[in-house]
């Protein structure tokens, strides 16, 4: 009786030590997840975002502050454009996008990054987890691994992503974005990640960041940039230019193209103006800060404006959605006149 009772009691012993070992379900993984966003009081990290969505791939470098609560510190660099810095600030005055190259600093009145996906931002991946009542969850040997559906407010072209954990950490690895088709079109690589450092109060100021980032990438000199490229989108949803206007300017020239077809749209580009004065001062924007895979832009209802090598760019439709001229701005960078 003694030896049998010895048994059972192995026997549970050994049952709960196996249970003890054993590999975390989906819901204790998302409660952990949960418990160290809620913990940590910030974090740093390093990551390489390439985007394939267009028709030639787009490479950053991405370098990510959070202060928790509000506070975000985002330097993205285009991997083949020097004076393609940039950053995406929040803090507790609101929104900015830092643009270094023309000593300019826009400010958004937005949400950002509450209101979309951020496939870079630790605490958005949890929370697209989090939403996703049908998301799956695979172990693996060194990560744990979610598929879910993404959160992308003016691009539904990008509805899936695989989000991998390192099981030890819980720190982010790599986030895969898929299109409908299920072919990776933006990958996000995490190369390091520091959780709790400490911050200055500085270190979320606009005029601060626009020194520091410029000691890096100087202003652009504009006399060494008189070249007009101009610019024409690959992607034109089947309407064709009509009309190309120049207008002579005091500084330079402005290019109207109009395109028409079922989907109307009039693209318009010009040298942009270096700010010379003092960096504090800022350019209220409306609209909402979007990606366009070699810079960041500003989009409202029917506009989508931003700046690249020197020029200013404004896309204004009546008949695109929001995701259509997210997708004619992103080939402007594709196609150049010979």
């Amino acid at each position: 009786m003694k030896k049998r009772s010895a048994l059972i009691i192995f026997a549970s012993l050994f049952f709960i030590l196996l249970t003890a070992c054993g590999e975390k379900s989906k819901e204790d993984v998302v409660q952990n997840l949960e418990e160290k966003i809620e913990k940590m009081s910030g974090y740093k990290t390093n990551a390489t975002m390439t985007m394939n969505t267009g028709k030639e791939e787009q490479k950053y470098h991405i370098e990510v502050w959070h202060k928790k609560k509000d506070f975000y510190r985002v330097k993205l660099q285009h991997d083949q454009d020097e004076e393609g810095s940039q950053v995406i600030l929040k803090n507790k005055d609101g929104v900015y996008v830092l643009t270094p190259a023309l000593n300019k600093s826009f400010k958004f009145q937005s949400d950002w990054p509450q209101n979309s996906s951020q496939p870079y931002l630790y605490e958005s991946l949890v929370q697209d987890i989090m939403k996703d009542p049908e998301s799956t969850f695979t172990v693996m040997d060194d990560y744990y691994m979610f598929k879910t559906k993404t959160n992308y407010q003016n691009n539904k072209s990008l509805p899936y992503q695989e989000i991998y954990f390192e099981k030890k950490t819980y720190q982010p690895v790599l986030v895969k974005v898929y299109d409908q088709d299920m072919q990776a079109l933006v990958e996000v690589q995490f190369s390091k990640f520091t959780k709790d450092p400490s911050f200055k109060e500085e270190d979320f100021e606009v005029q601060k960041n626009m020194a520091a980032v410029q000691s890096e990438v100087p202003v652009m000199n504009m006399e060494e940039n008189q070249a007009f490229t101009v610019r024409y989108p690959s992607e034109q949803l089947g309407a064709e230019m009509t009309e190309k206007q120049e207008v002579d300017l005091e500084n330079g020239k402005r290019v109207i193209m109009t395109y028409e077809g079922e989907r109307n749209f009039t693209l318009i580009q010009e040298q942009a103006e270096v700010q010379t004065v003092s960096t504090s001062d800022v350019v209220p924007v409306q609209g909402e800060p979007v990606n366009l895979g070699f810079t960041v832009g500003a989009q409202s209802e029917n506009m989508l404006e931003w700046n690249y090598k020197g020029m200013n760019f404004r896309l204004a439709s009546e008949s695109l959605t929001k995701e259509e001229m997210i997708a004619v701005a992103s080939s402007v960078y594709e196609q150049a006149e010979k």
